[in-house]
């Protein structure tokens, strides 16, 4: 044990983590001639597409160092706010952290929330001034901005460029010598924290673990304490860049175990493996609950697929734990599932994978947040609403509540008024203001939280040119005036459609719904009347006019009455049509709202 270090890299997104990655896996020889590449941890497609990292990945090294040879246990994070417990996973199973800053751009605020998260764990911080071969690099005033934010000594930061390679035996050396051994007892009975899993089709689903204390052998029964289940550990190993299956593994440690378990529910992130013939006495605590911040509907195009995309969604689910899901059925789109994300990245990658990874088609329904109803009869008690379509009725209602968050952007200075208007007209207020440097600014608010949930973060990157960083996390509940708006076509209500809105910009939203919808609901042969309403009052009203045969095209000459008789006719017709005519609303309609400010 003396011998293994174990640690993971935080960094705000786009500082160059799984690039300083290679160069670490490059220069340990982890990594032959043939299975180099650019970002080799980043290994599914959305995350090369993109350029971010959405799996933390774990991967073992070797390094010879004064003599003696030690093993490394990377484990790799994402830097996006929507995969901050993907990080903290990560941070639960190191004893220590790369904080990586780029040159170029300073600290930036998910890099704040990373460190705090990993000080929590009492992990040892390796400063690392990453990309300093950039022409815009600025190393001189982003070490103070370290210096100021760590309270290290200039000398402990790293310089290195991931890049050209250069620091990389220098951030190799500080992993050995100042980052702690992991503490445990290989005698004592088996504790193995799982900090992730995958699902593979032949093998069942494998976990992946570091082991506190005890050892496990291959072949040996282990039980996972929160399901009670007991299994035989068919093979387990070490992840290198391919699995390694090994005879047995350490206290200390990071490994991986296939026991043939097919249930993805059995497997539980962050639960603890033990021996089933001589059992730890208690779980290990680990990282936090995951608590989804976005709602959202997600329904399969077919009816017969419901049972696959379940299927799918839990296969998903033993990959990404932040992923939560309960089923739920709506009038106008049959059954499906409640799915809660950490945001709308998260959203969309869950969107992606469904049809990259299980060829599923889904229809999405507008994203919301829960609230917290409490009604007149009994209002100690509260109400969880997570749909619009279980909004109480108003009469009844005493009060309702919404999450609200702390929001840190970081900017350069000229971008401060654009940014406080922008999060003044989301029902932001301003907290704090405080300048990092000369031209860096933090500017901090409390803002609720549904109001961030559409197009704040791309709003907030088109006004900073890219440059604001944003970072938030939740404090509470509180009271607010909000109400439903629904929307009607030809004056039925469609579910999926339903808004819970501030009353303030109820009208505003109604308007631009139905506008939306006028673009995007093809035309038919009869009127279509789109509405908003809030309860019975309509608030808004588009008309989507006919399509028109002209029956009067075969009348050239003659009586007016021939004409008006045909017209006439065409008309009974158009009411008959209306009365039996369902409209058919496309899948763009659903997330219209997302656009509404385009």
């Amino acid at each position: 044990m003396e011998h293994i270090r174990n640690f993971c890299i935080i960094a705000h997104i786009d500082h160059g983590k799984s690039t300083l990655a290679d160069r670490l896996l490059d220069m340990t020889n982890a990594i032959s001639e043939r299975e180099k590449m650019d970002q080799v941890l980043d290994n599914m497609d959305l995350e090369r597409e993109r350029g971010i990292t959405i799996k933390s990945h774990a991967v073992q090294m070797y390094y010879k160092f004064e003599g003696k040879e030690y093993t490394l246990n990377l484990i790799d994070t994402p830097g996006h706010v929507d995969f901050s417990y993907e990080v903290s996973r990560a941070i639960a199973a190191c004893e220590g952290a790369l904080l990586i800053v780029d040159a170029s751009q300073g600290i930036q605020a998910q890099t704040i929330s990373n460190l705090y998260l990993a000080l929590e764990h009492d992990l040892e911080i390796i400063p690392v001034l990453n990309k300093i071969d950039l022409p815009s690099a600025n190393p001189e005033e982003v070490s103070d901005q370290i210096i100021d934010l760590i309270g290290c000594k200039r000398e402990d930061i790293i310089p290195a460029s991931g890049k050209t390679g250069q620091g990389v035996d220098k951030i190799l050396e500080a992993i050995v010598k100042r980052i702690p051994a992991p503490k445990g007892d290989p005698n004592a009975p088996l504790q193995a924290l799982i900090f992730d899993s995958v699902y593979n089709p032949y093998r069942g689903i494998e976990a992946y673990f570091k082991v506190v204390n005890g050892t496990i052998r291959k072949g040996q029964r282990v039980k996972f304490m929160a399901t009670d289940k007991v299994y035989n550990a068919d093979e387990i190993g070490i992840l290198q860049l391919k699995q390694y299956p090994k005879d047995e593994i350490s206290a200390g440690d990071v490994g991986y175990i296939v026991s043939g378990i097919k249930d993805a529910r059995e497997v539980k992130v962050g639960d603890t493996i033990t021996s089933a013939d001589n059992p730890a006495d208690a779980p290990i605590e680990g990282f936090e609950e995951v608590k989804p911040m976005v709602f959202a509907g997600v329904y399969p195009v077919e009816i017969d697929q419901y049972e696959e995309l379940r299927s799918s969604l839990e296969k998903l689910r033993l990959n990404d734990a932040s992923l939560t899901f309960e089923p739920e059925s709506s009038a106008a789109l049959g059954f499906g599932f409640r799915c809660g994300f950490l945001g709308m990245l998260h959203m969309e990658i869950v969107q992606e994978r469904l049809d990259r990874e299980f060829n599923m088609d889904v229809i999405t329904t507008v994203p919301n947040v829960s609230y917290i109803a409490y009604m007149k009869k009994d209002p100690t008690v509260p109400v969880k609403v997570n749909n619009p379509a279980d909004f109480p009725d108003p009469v009844k209602l005493d009060r309702i509540e919404e999450p609200y968050i702390k929001a840190q952007i970081i900017s350069k200075s000229e971008y401060v008024g654009s940014i406080m208007k922008l999060c003044i007209d989301k029902r932001g207020i301003l907290k704090n203001q405080v300048y990092l440097t000369s031209d860096r600014v933090e500017l901090t608010f409390e803002m609720p939280l549904a109001e961030i949930v559409f197009d704040f973060y791309d709003r907030l990157k088109s006004i900073s040119r890219g440059y604001a960083s944003f970072d938030y996390y939740p404090i509470g509940y509180r009271e607010s005036d909000l109400v439903k708006v629904d929307i009607l076509i030809n004056g039925d209500p469609v579910d999926a459609l339903s808004a819970l809105v501030h009353r303030s910009n109820a009208y505003d939203i109604g308007r631009k719904m139905c506008e939306k919808l006028k673009e995007l609901i093809p035309r038919q042969q009869f009127v279509i009347a789109i509405q908003a309403a809030i309860g019975s009052k309509i608030i808004a009203r588009e008309t989507i006019s006919a399509l028109r045969k002209d029956v009067t095209a075969k009348c050239y000459g003659g009586d007016i009455t021939r004409k008006r008789k045909l017209l006439e006719k065409q008309k009974e017709g158009k009411k008959r049509m209306k009365q039996i005519g369902s409209v058919e609303i496309p899948q763009k309609a659903f997330l219209a709202v997302l656009k509404l400010n385009d």
